[in-house]
C-alpha cells in the first residue's frame, strides 16, 4: 500500500487576492452561446444590460462555505504548483528545471488534503472588488474589456496540507511555495496579487 508524504502549511497573504471561480455557474455556455453568428457585440451587449450588469455575468468570485467564509478549492492549489513549475523550470539551477512531464507530477504525484480551504480573513478587513480593464489582442485587433473580481485582504490566512506520493519531491514543492513571494495565487497575479508567504504547521 502505498503511502503519502504530509506537508501542513499555512499560507499568510502578503497582498490581496482576487477570486478564482466565475459568478455565473452557466458561463461556459453563455461564452460559446456568444460565438454564436447573431450573436451581440460586446458593445450592443453593454448597450442592452448595463454596464453593471455585464460586470457581474464576468465577475469572478470565491466560493462560501455555509457559514459564509470564503474558500478556495484544493485543485486550485494543485493549479499553482503546475503553473509555478512551468515557469520555475525555464530557470537553470531549480529544482523545477530538474523535473521532466512535470504536469504528470504534479497530476498524479502530488494532492491536496483538504477538498475545501477556509480563508481566515482578518478581523478589520473584508471581502472586496477589484475593477480593472484588460487589453485583449485578437485576430480582429485589440480591444478593453471590463474585468470584476472579488478580493480576499493581504494578513487572510489559509491552511493546507499537501501529500506527496514520494518525500523526495518536497524540495520541489518547498520551491514553488517560496516562489509565492513573487508569483501568487488568484486572478491577476501578474500584477502582483495574491503573493504569499508560508510556514510549516504542527
Amino acid at each position: 500500500m502505498f503511502e503519502f508524504h504530509e506537508l501542513p502549511i499555512t499560507i499568510t497573504l502578503t497582498e490581496e487576492c482576487l477570486g478564482m471561480s466565475p459568478s455565473d455557474p452557466d458561463i461556459y455556455d453563455a461564452y460559446i452561446g456568444s460565438k454564436a453568428p447573431d450573436a451581440m457585440t460586446r458593445e450592443e451587449e453593454v448597450a442592452a444590460l448595463g454596464v453593471q450588469e455585464v460586470i457581474e455575468q464576468g465577475k469572478t468570485i470565491f466560493h462560501r462555505m455555509p457559514d459564509g467564509t470564503p474558500f478556495i478549492y484544493g485543485y486550485q492549489i494543485r493549479g499553482f504548483l503546475k503553473d509555478s513549475i512551468g515557469l520555475l523550470r525555464r530557470a537553470p539551477k531549480t529544482e523545477s528545471s530538474k523535473v521532466k512531464a512535470y504536469k504528470k507530477i504534479v497530476d498524479g504525484m502530488l494532492m491536496v488534503k483538504e477538498r475545501q480551504i477556509p480563508i481566515r480573513i482578518p478581523r478589520e478587513g473584508a471581502v472586496g472588488q477589484c475593477q480593472r480593464p484588460l487589453r485583449i489582442d485578437g485576430p480582429t485587433g485589440s480591444r478593453t474589456a471590463l474585468a470584476n473580481s472579488e478580493t480576499v485582504p493581504a494578513g487572510s490566512t489559509m491552511d493546507v496540507t499537501i501529500l506527496m506520493l514520494d518525500k523526495a519531491l518536497e524540495p520541489l514543492v518547498v520551491e514553488c511555495l517560496d516562489y509565492g513571494a513573487w508569483h501568487g495565487l488568484g486572478q491577476w497575479r501578474n500584477s502582483g496579487k495574491g503573493t504569499f508567504t508560508w510556514a510549516k504547521r504542527r
